[in-house]
């Protein structure tokens, strides 16, 4: 079967590209959007994403990591400290996904979201299209080998 790809967004000051090169495998939880969610569990193991930090002063694509393992029940939602819970999740019926993933690579550089808008062949890209908020999409493979270009220029 060929390999899916992904992208996916944190806020890197609650998980960074430079983290996740430092842990090698972290859990990527609290995605509260159930379309994000669905995307998540059509994941396999060793489909690939960009790695997009954003809601920060340089948001953009700022590497590559890998999907490790199956989904399970994100944690977050059960615990009352967690900015992420949902009361209304239990451990019987929990709603939310989380994935173990793995660093692959980190950029020499972030690439801005206006140099992905601009580049042709990503018009349709659900990144760039205005309105997007979503924090897990798909990327086709032709999408995929035109931001790997620009990520070696």
């Amino acid at each position: 079967m060929p390999r899916a790809y992904w992208l996916m967004k944190s806020e890197p000051d609650e998980l960074s590209i430079h983290d996740l090169q430092r842990l090698k495998i972290a859990r990527w939880d609290g995605v509260r959007n159930y379309q994000a969610r669905n995307f998540m569990r059509s994941m396999a193991p060793g489909d690939l994403f960009f790695f997009y930090h954003s809601s920060c002063p340089e948001p953009g694509i700022a590497g590559v990591a890998r999907i490790e393992g199956e989904p399970y029940a994100d944690p977050t939602a059960l615990d009352p400290g967690s900015h992420y819970h949902d009361p209304k999740a239990s451990a019987e019926k929990n709603p939310w996904t989380a994935r173990d993933v793995g660093f692959v690579e980190a950029f020499a550089a972030v690439l801005p979201l206006a140099t992905l808008r601009a580049q042709p062949g990503l018009e349709e890209m659900p990144l760039v299209q205005r309105g997007s908020r979503l924090s897990v999409m798909p990327v086709t493979e032709a999408q995929w080998q035109i931001v790997m270009g620009l990520a070696r220029k």
